[in-house]
């Protein structure tokens, strides 16, 4: 597997070249590229399979690399020292990211998955969308998508009616009755929707405040979803939501 490293610090790049050459052998370094323009003439030239772009290459990003790019026929893996920049883009997308100082555990975790992905031959349209969310990120659909196992799902989020704990798992419940299981936990999905108009209501949920139909008093407070279906709010929630939805009442 040729992989293309990209990043405006070389010792950053000597590291990054050191931890695969040990944890990940049958990854071969085929070039480094320390500016957006020297990576296009790589991209060209070596056609790698995979590529780890620093966010931040001096003036530009690695996100102004793929927007000249066009066609995008590598997997793709971010490597970042900030946490809060271009993240939330990347998540939406359902790419994978490191932070700096990398994790040996998550570098072979994301290779391994971008191994599948090329053995599979699965066209990146991951990253097309990425571009699409940062073109427009106040669309009035927004979208996210959802890696599984044998595809990416991209939903319009006003479809989410909410997301539901199963274990280490994530289960989206759809307008539309259907559901499906995500291998995230819940906490990383209420963080990407806390400004779309979700709200986590309990450990296990993340509604959507679209589709909640009423507030019951019953064991404290929960709430009654457009499907029926009830969803408890836990105590130390409970005035964070009666303050959210608006309910101007006391909840004892």
């Amino acid at each position: 597997m040729k992989a293309l490293l990209i990043d405006d610090e070389l010792s950053n790049l000597e590291n990054l070249q050191q931890l695969l050459q040990a944890y990940c052998p049958d990854v071969e370094v085929c070039a480094v590229a320390e500016t957006v323009d020297d990576a296009i003439k790589a991209i060209a030239r070596y056609k790698p399979d995979l590529v780890f772009l620093d966010i931040q290459l001096h003036q530009q990003t690695g996100f102004d690399l793929l927007t000249q790019l066009g066609q995008i026929h590598f997997e793709l893996i971010f490597v970042t020292a900030y946490n809060q920049y271009g993240i939330q883009a990347i998540k939406f997308a359902a790419l994978d990211y490191l932070l700096k100082p990398i994790d040996i555990d998550e570098l072979q975790n994301a290779v391994n998955k971008a191994r599948k992905a090329i053995n599979q031959k699965q066209d990146n349209q991951r990253v097309t969308y990425l571009l699409e969310y940062l073109k427009d990120n106040n669309k009035t659909q927004p979208r996210i998508a959802l890696p599984l196992f044998a595809e990416t799902r991209y939903l319009n989020i006003s479809d989410i009616t909410r997301c539901q704990a199963d274990n280490t798992y994530t289960r989206f419940i759809l307008a539309n009755g259907e559901q499906i299981l995500v291998s995230k936990i819940l906490k990383e999905y209420a963080t990407m929707l806390l400004n779309h108009g979700f709200v986590r209501v309990h450990q296990s949920h993340l509604v959507n405040m679209a589709y909640i139909k009423s507030w019951l008093r019953e064991d404290g407070g929960s709430l009654l979803m457009a499907d029926e279906t009830r969803i408890p709010v836990s105590k130390q929630n409970r005035e964070k939501v009666k303050e959210i939805i608006g309910l101007q009442f006391n909840l004892r």
